[in-house]
């Protein structure tokens, strides 16, 4: 293991945040988000521990409890525990076949760590999808309304969401985020900048809608949330506004420097995917909001700092 405002972010988080003692753990550090994680910890002076595969073996309930038992013993003085669960099985179309491990993944490891976390006295903050809803919404998806997944990948996640909310009535907290990216791990925006790169045009469904998220704000807001008294329950954090994976497409093409002409616009039918799509997922945050945790600032805007802290090309 290795060691509210309603204002747009600033690189540290706020004093009277800071000032709360906190420990986080969290679980899937070495994913994009976990990375993020991180990375905006370490930036802000929040101190976090990362449990890794290499820790233990997610699937195993004794080896996930032994662990996250002996880092709660290790934290002295600290007024809360919490552990932030980023791990996941994210592949939507392998999820069709291989659902035993999506389920398992997706599912049993939130029961575990919530288990864990009722006897250690911890919270656990799960991070969950925008597929958890049907898709056929004609405004922003409120935290409430009724999640109807249309695919295997996103009825797993439900099932980790209905645990952790079960077993953690007042220490649980549910983070529906959408359409995640960054530059690091796989993810849409390294994919069009690798295509970008290779190919003279490029074509992007133009028929799913939904909240782009950069991953480093979200991470941003999920360390306010750690560190803050807020009550349990599901929340949504995205970026503000919503696009399509083409308009998308085309946003990054334009970050390059390249003609966003090379995107082609194609419909989800077409690409005969294994997993159906939510053809709208737009999510609303105003249970974020309502909360009193910082809004995250629009997608836009987002991206063009993405591209102004010098990730054009990631590794």
């Amino acid at each position: 293991m290795t060691d509210r405002s309603g204002k747009r972010f600033s690189p540290e988080l706020p004093r009277s945040v800071r000032s709360v003692k906190t420990s986080v753990l969290v679980v899937g550090g070495r994913g994009q988000l976990g990375r993020s994680l991180l990375a905006q910890g370490e930036a802000s002076g929040v101190s976090l521990a990362a449990l890794t595969r290499d820790d233990a073996d997610l699937r195993s309930r004794g080896e996930l409890d032994a662990v996250v038992s002996a880092w709660a013993e290790n934290q002295g003085e600290a007024q809360r525990l919490v552990v932030v669960n980023v791990a996941g099985f994210t592949a939507v179309d392998a999820a069709e076949t291989d659902q035993e491990v999506a389920f398992a993944l997706n599912g049993e490891v939130p029961r575990a760590l919530a288990e864990a976390c009722v006897r250690i006295g911890a919270s656990l903050v799960q991070i969950s999808t925008d597929y958890v809803f049907a898709g056929t919404a004609d405004r922003p998806y409120e935290v409430d309304d009724v999640a109807e997944p249309v695919n295997a990948y996103g009825r797993s996640k439900l099932a980790g969401e209905q645990a952790v909310l079960e077993l953690l009535p007042q220490d649980g907290y549910v983070v529906r985020t959408a359409w995640l990216y960054g530059a690091t791990g796989r993810n849409f925006f390294r994919t069009m900048v690798r295509l970008e790169a290779e190919q003279d045009s490029v074509e992007v469904v133009a028929d799913q809608r939904g909240s782009p998220t950069w991953s480093t704000d979200l991470a941003r807001g999920l360390l306010v949330l750690a560190v803050s008294q807020v009550p349990p329950g599901v929340y949504h954090s995205v970026n503000a506004g919503e696009a399509t994976w083409y308009e998308l497409a085309r946003a990054v093409f334009e970050g390059l420097g390249a003609d966003p002409g090379r995107i082609r616009p194609t419909t989800t039918k077409s690409l005969e995917l294994a997993a159906r799509r939510p053809a709208y997922s737009v999510l609303s945050t105003r249970a974020w909001t309502l909360a009193g945790l910082p809004p995250l600032r629009g997608w836009r805007e987002a991206l063009a700092e993405l591209f102004r802290t010098g990730m054009k090309c990631p590794d």
